[in-house]
């Protein structure tokens, strides 16, 4: 039974089922190279993750909705959406209890993992707004935010997919989402100030490293 659980091999559930409770999906996450897709861009299954050993966000988000999966805990996919000159980031969504916490893979210093101390999604999207910037010249991009996105239409044949699961994406972008500010409201934002900003420079995997 254990080798036909959501059809992942007895190999990968030996890995999937040490990573609960949520951190430590968290740090197997951290440890992963970053995918910088040098031969083009890829939206990796979590089987394929673990094959290929590396992830950027919404494949790192998509193996911690499997982990949790294996492990019987609901879990959900949230988009931070940003302007057309930044990128989006997405999460993954679990709770303990009535608050929302948050797993992230990111290569970077800040849009990192969530406590479970949130209590709505809203609060937990805003946590990110001020870490959402231009490493240029600070400018805050975070526009919206979606609904907590279930991957239950999908069945589970994406998490072992030997193919790019594009249509998830495609279907994550078209959720309803919810914008952070009132229109009034985005002409007052202060930049993030250079301190900030060298932080956020800050990467845990080069991209000339052969791993990533």
């Amino acid at each position: 039974m254990a080798q036909s659980m959501f059809d992942f091999t007895e190999a990968e559930l030996k890995v999937l089922k040490t990573l609960s409770p949520p951190k430590k999906i968290q740090d197997f996450l951290y440890l992963l190279p970053a995918n910088y897709g040098k031969q083009g861009d890829t939206l990796y299954s979590p089987r394929l993750v673990l094959r290929e050993g590396k992830a950027h966000c919404i494949e790192g988000a998509l193996l911690a909705v499997a982990a949790l999966m294996v492990h019987h805990q609901r879990a959900w996919l949230l988009d931070l959406r940003a302007k057309r000159y930044d990128q989006d980031h997405v999460v993954a969504l679990f709770k303990k209890g009535n608050y929302w916490g948050a797993i992230s893979k990111t290569n970077h210093a800040v849009l990192r993992y969530r406590d479970p101390i949130y209590r709505s999604v809203r609060e937990l999207a805003l946590s990110y707004f001020h870490e959402f910037f231009m490493l240029s010249d600070g400018r805050k991009t975070m526009v919206d935010y979606s609904k907590p996105f279930s991957l239950h239409r999908f069945g589970t044949a994406w998490m072992t997919s030997e193919e790019d699961v594009w249509s998830i994406g495609m279907a994550l972008d078209d959720a309803q989402h919810f914008p952070i500010l009132p229109q009034a409201t985005k002409v007052r934002l202060r930049p993030a100030t250079s301190i900030e900003r060298a932080a956020y420079a800050l990467t845990e995997w080069k991209q000339d490293d052969p791993r990533t």
